[in-house]
């Protein structure tokens, strides 16, 4: 990579003459990148595990999509959220909720300044980079399956399980035309990458081609016995278009031509998704329903033992009447994913490869060093129990590296959360003011009231201090400027009142004793008369004044002398409990003094001393 950096050169002057790469462990200094050996698609194959990432979320992975600096991987959930990975550690970063139901695609404008997503429930959203929400619109009344933006950016196309595309206006979001011709679910489509066309697949078995300024169709190519799972333009030159279909093929077709040249075979199970690579014009990677990840060149048909080979159209007299070509894949992991394979992405620079899958997990793939011969018999190559038995794989082992990266990534995530200002599950449930208590937070010293976890709303000034006297916290000594500024800038107290010493009321509390009232300007203070009125001013006088006590009744609580007991009225029992001489009822003995205050039932009386209240009564006096 050093050497072809220091060497490089134009292409129209040939490439530099470098010593050629060899399979040893030495010669991994001259390993380059995919756009260093653009004619050896060969060599970029992505046949070695690198990372499994999986957040505490645990929701399938729907989309995969790279971002355009390739910095970071970002993914898409079944549970309607954005999950940001790191590109070169693959750890977590972020945790965004976007939609408010599953995202079934995501795409980045070609000028790398936008994203839009599109959901289950039909709506699109634009995205900066930043993954600021700045606009949403209704698309479509089913879920939108897929969409693909124009060459120019300026307009983008939407498919949907209404059966319907709509070309949009980005900039003002508004329809600008509905196509209509299928007559099933539209599951794909793509827009070509340099001219005004437009390709959809269905569940019709139909892909058909499209005229994005009157919405005719073009033409309908046929070759699929199944629903259309993906269809894209060829990326670097646009000559070709590879469709995946649940058939178990993945088919060619010549835009020159409209019709398929090339078949490809090799899965068991129905396909699910393809991509192309970015730079290599004939490398083809298909994910399949099994979890399987095959990589086809098409420039070798690989053709297993005891296949007749097939002969390119290319190569025939007559390339429109020529038989199709059968291509076998280059290289096979049929254990790349334990469930369905939803979503494949290239990195930018070609040389790793990210999945998303049903089970849960993102993982990303790249090509293997040079030397590197045991990578072919990983569990994702032979399956577990095989890689047991030949030593590749210790289930202990990988159980305890697993639990130990979910740990990691759900430390990531806290400090993700942290990272972007995110309060915590803790700091939500707080109210602003005193720190500590439950249902109360703390905020630090910032002129905005801005703490680790987020932006916190400003607590009151000069009461920090006394919530922490209160719990008995260490609470940082604040010099005399600072406790006249805090004090001094207390809302809401009237004028010429003079201000509140924290570090005063501090002491105060932290002794037992009960502070002081403040002084009230108006009032009376230690004997000297006061301004003459009265603050609070006193309230209205009663036209004809309080009505009395009615006769015999007690005087209130307050004018009795201490330790004077509490006179009953007339039907009220011992206890104050109404119509129980004596409180002889439930509520007898609460609220005494033996019980220390405490309230407690009192015995019920027994049949005996039933029987013989009922008896002075005149009751049940003659035996039976």
């Amino acid at each position: 990579m050093v050497q072809w950096m220091r060497n490089r050169r134009p292409r129209y002057k040939g490439g530099p003459i470098l010593e050629a790469e060899r399979p040893s462990p030495s010669y991994v200094v001259d390993m380059v990148t995919p756009a260093a050996r653009i004619t050896s698609p060969v060599d970029t194959i992505p046949a070695k595990h690198l990372h499994s990432s999986v957040n505490k979320e645990r929701s399938p992975v729907n989309v995969v999509r790279w971002t355009p600096d390739g910095r970071r991987l970002l993914t898409g959930l079944m549970s309607g959220e954005f999950t940001v990975w790191n590109g070169t550690a693959f750890n977590f970063e972020t945790l965004q909720s976007a939609h408010q139901s599953p995202v079934r695609q995501m795409k980045y404008s070609h000028s790398d300044d936008w994203l839009l997503s599109a959901d289950q429930d039909g709506n699109v959203k634009y995205f900066q980079t930043n993954l600021n929400n700045v606009k949403e619109i209704r698309a479509h009344d089913h879920a939108v399956r897929d969409l693909a933006f124009a060459p120019t950016d300026v307009k983008f196309v939407t498919a949907s399980d209404d059966a319907t595309l709509k070309v949009w206006d980005f900039a003002g979001g508004v329809e600008e035309l509905t196509i209509s011709g299928h007559n099933w679910d539209v599951k794909c489509c793509d827009w070509h990458p340099t001219k005004g066309l437009i390709v959809s697949g269905s569940k019709d078995n139909k892909v058909k081609l499209w005229d994005p300024r009157n919405g005719r169709c073009l033409t309908t190519l046929h070759g699929h016995k199944n629903q259309i799972q993906r269809a894209l333009f060829q990326p670097t030159r646009g000559e070709l278009l590879a469709t995946c279909a649940r058939d178990s093929t993945a088919r060619i077709f010549d835009l020159r031509m409209m019709r398929d040249i090339m078949l490809l075979k090799g899965h068991e199970k129905d396909i699910a998704t393809l991509t192309w690579h970015p730079m290599h014009s004939s490398l083809l990677s298909t994910g399949g329903w099994d979890g399987s990840l095959f990589h086809y060149i098409l420039s070798e048909p690989n053709t297993p033992d005891g296949a007749a080979p097939s002969v390119s159209p290319y190569d025939s007299p007559d390339p429109s009447s020529a038989s199709t070509q059968t291509i076998y894949p280059a290289h096979r992991i049929p254990f790349a994913h334990d469930f369905t394979i939803w979503s494949l992405d290239w990195h930018p620079l070609g040389h790793i490869l990210a999945s998303g899958s049903n089970d849960r997990l993102t993982r990303f793939w790249t090509r293997a060093r040079p030397g590197d011969t045991v990578f072919t018999h990983d569990r994702y190559h032979i399956g577990q129990e095989a890689a047991e038995a030949r030593g590749t794989y210790n289930r202990q082992a990988s159980r305890k590296q697993q639990r130990e990266a979910e740990e990691a990534e759900e430390l990531d995530e806290a400090e993700g959360l942290i990272d972007q200002q995110m309060p915590s599950s803790k700091q939500a449930q707080m109210l602003p003011g005193l720190p500590g208590l439950p249902g109360i937070s703390a905020t630090s010293n910032l002129p905005d009231g801005t703490s680790i976890g987020g932006a916190q709303t400003q607590s009151i000034p000069g009461m920090a201090a006394a919530a922490a006297a209160l719990l008995g916290q260490p609470q940082q000594q604040m010099s005399s400027s600072q406790s006249q500024l805090s004090a001094a800038s207390m809302p809401g107290l009237p004028p010429g009142m003079p201000p509140l010493d924290p570090s005063k009321l501090q002491e105060l509390l932290a002794s037992g004793q009960f502070p002081l009232p403040l002084p009230i300007p108006g009032m009376p203070q230690n004997g000297q008369p006061g301004t003459g009125q009265q603050f609070p001013p006193p309230p209205p006088p009663v036209p004809g004044g309080f009505p009395g006590f009615p006769p015999g009744a007690p005087p209130p609580p307050h004018l009795l002398p201490p330790g004077f007991p509490m006179p009953m009225l007339p039907g009220m029992g011992s206890q104050g409990q109404p119509g129980q001489p004596g409180g002889t009822g439930a509520g007898a003995g609460a609220g005494t003094a033996e019980n220390g205050g405490v309230r407690k039932r009192g015995p019920l009386p027994s049949q005996a001393e039933s029987l013989q209240e009922e008896m002075r009564r005149g009751k049940y006096t003659r035996s039976r």
